[in-house]
């Protein structure tokens, strides 16, 4: 097996898992990897991501499940994962992405509680789905780089 380094992944496995809901933690300003905060929706920086420019994009209010949402609610949370793909496109020119929401913890979500998409920006040669049973990640560029370059982006959003 090949050895490669993303030392603060290990604050994850080996810390005490945080109390509460990380995207209401975000919103009273308690996350320094927020990116943007509309209306409606927000977006952040996956702590401990599967690859570089892993967002995390969910509601304002906290929700668990698709249907608590009202259908205005839906179109924007759409329209700011539209919108987060395309600033990744400009910003980390990827070949794809992979976009999901996992409900329910059997499904893998994490944060059960507080309905997020995931948006995992991919690259031609980067790791694949089959890093998950392999144990290997690759992540080139620490979070904080990545923040930088996308914050400027996601300041110049209106939703």
């Amino acid at each position: 097996m090949k050895t490669m380094w993303a030392p603060w992944r290990m604050d994850y496995i080996l810390g005490d898992k945080e109390e509460g809901c990380i995207f209401c933690k975000t919103l009273s300003g308690q996350d320094e990897l927020n990116l943007f905060r509309g209306k409606v929706t927000m977006v952040i920086m996956n702590k401990y991501p599967y690859i570089n420019g892993h967002l995390l994009v969910a509601p304002i209010r906290h929700l668990a499940t698709l249907d608590q949402l009202s259908k205005d609610e839906m179109g924007d949370l759409l329209l700011t994962v539209e919108q987060s793909v395309g600033i990744l496109k400009k910003v980390m020119n990827p070949d794809g992405f992979n976009v999901g929401l996992n409900l329910g913890k059997v499904a893998g979500a994490g944060v059960e509680e507080h309905l997020h998409f995931h948006i995992v920006p991919r690259w031609f040669g980067d790791t694949n789905a089959l890093t998950v049973f392999a144990d290997v990640r690759v992540i080139p560029e620490h979070l904080k780089v990545t923040y930088n370059n996308l914050k400027p982006c996601f300041e110049q959003l209106v939703l």
